[in-house]
């Protein structure tokens, strides 16, 4: 399907919807090194006061849900630069079911990705207002086409639209339908997590719509990491994370750290894999609230984006053409196919550009709004030229 904004093509029934980070497509991960050790990621020489030697082991992370990272590690003393990996004195204790203190202002996200009831997938988020403001990954809702949201407090289940949302910081911003009356999480005002705070996730864990709470150790702050989605293609950088010694696990993503006062220092979003003792990453909450007040006031960047992307609605057949970008099919209710264009035509122009490929069609799309009327020729089966008209809808979120 070729949507525009920012995600603009995804092929339907494909691996649509891989999250970077924790959620069920939902915790990105970092790739470890054998025996279980994480090698620090991101560009900066890595922090801890652990007791960890210079190791070789592989670089990278993986965030809860995917993502693989490359960096300098902390060998002794939390210093050393290189892929050594170094063990802080954070300590990880077994997950339990959150308290209801903990669940608290946080809810469970559920999503239906593509259009495809049996593509789903799971995080968490945290209500910031009592209207059903809510703040979660950006990675929890990619490609998403359904977003149903559950109040962790009261058990009410709710239908959510997308605000906005900032890919490259990996937040977004969601509000729920009807809702009112709903208890919001306690954020830090205090300065945020440091090196040595015992910290608590809280999350979907696994997906299973039961909250689970993870305290650990904060045992870095201000990391860069490199994360890299489930289905293993594709890599992006998060930057000024806080690293914790805690079991974030798949579905957590989005979900509240909380400090020993029970407020919100940060938001989960990566994780390390292949370890028993499980290196995570949150974007510290200031961060994420200052991004999700752009979002709200409406305050497209670079980065963030406001609603949902512009959509074409049409599948594209991997196919290979000499004039043009096959048609596999049409998403029901697209503008595409409102339009008449089905499986079998080839799109050779969008207003009047020349397509040749998904990538050169995707970026013209990109370049629209919901709404818009784009004309798109095409030559059907018999090889006879047309032109129709054809109105952008809203699509998968970006």
């Amino acid at each position: 399907m070729i949507g525009s904004g920012v995600a603009a093509l995804a092929i339907v029934g494909a691996a649509g919807g891989t999250a970077l980070g924790l959620s069920s497509h939902g915790t990105r991960t970092t790739s470890s090194q054998s025996q279980g050790s994480t090698t620090l990621p991101g560009t900066g020489t890595g922090s801890g006061s652990g007791t960890g030697t210079d190791g070789s082991g592989t670089n990278g992370f993986t965030v809860p849900g995917d993502g693989t990272g490359g960096g300098t590690g902390s060998g002794t003393d939390g210093s050393g630069t290189g892929s050594g990996s170094g063990s802080s004195t954070g300590t990880q204790s077994p997950a339990t079911a959150a308290t209801a203190a903990q669940k608290k202002g946080v809810v469970t996200i559920n999503t239906i990705l593509n259009y495809d009831a049996a593509s789903q997938a799971a995080g968490t988020g945290m209500v910031l207002t009592s209207d059903g403001t809510i703040l979660t990954n950006n990675h929890v809702i990619q490609g998403a086409t359904s977003i149903s949201v559950t109040d962790e407090t009261t058990g009410k289940e709710y239908d959510a639209e997308v605000v906005g949302a900032d890919a490259t910081n990996d937040v977004a911003v969601l509000k729920l339908k009807d809702a009112s009356g709903l208890s919001t999480v306690s954020l830090d005002d205090d300065g945020g997590a440091k090196t040595g705070d015992t910290v608590t996730d809280v999350g979907n864990a696994e997906g299973t719509g039961n909250l689970v709470a993870a305290e650990g150790t904060v045992t870095a702050t201000d990391q860069d990491i490199q994360v890299q989605s489930e289905s293993g293609t594709g890599t992006e950088s998060l930057t000024g994370l806080i690293q914790v010694a805690a079991d974030i696990v798949s579905g957590d993503s989005g979900g509240p750290v909380l400090d020993s006062e029970g407020e919100v220092v940060g938001m989960a979003t990566a994780a390390s894999s292949g370890s028993s003792d499980v290196t995570g990453f949150a974007i510290p909450i200031a961060t994420a609230k200052s991004i999700a007040q752009k979002i709200l006031a409406g305050d497209a960047t670079g980065t963030i984006t406001i609603g949902l992307p512009a959509f074409l609605g049409v599948q594209v057949s991997g196919t290979a053409t000499t004039g043009g970008v096959a048609v596999a099919g049409t998403v029901e209710g697209s503008g595409a196919a409102a339009a008449g264009l089905a499986a079998g035509d080839t799109i050779t122009s969008v207003d009047g550009t020349t397509v040749t490929s998904s990538d050169e069609l995707t970026k013209v799309i990109q370049s629209k709004s919901v709404g818009d009327e784009v004309s798109v020729a095409y030559t059907d089966t018999t090889g006879a030229a047309s032109t129709v008209t054809v109105t952008l809808t809203a699509g998968p979120a970006a």
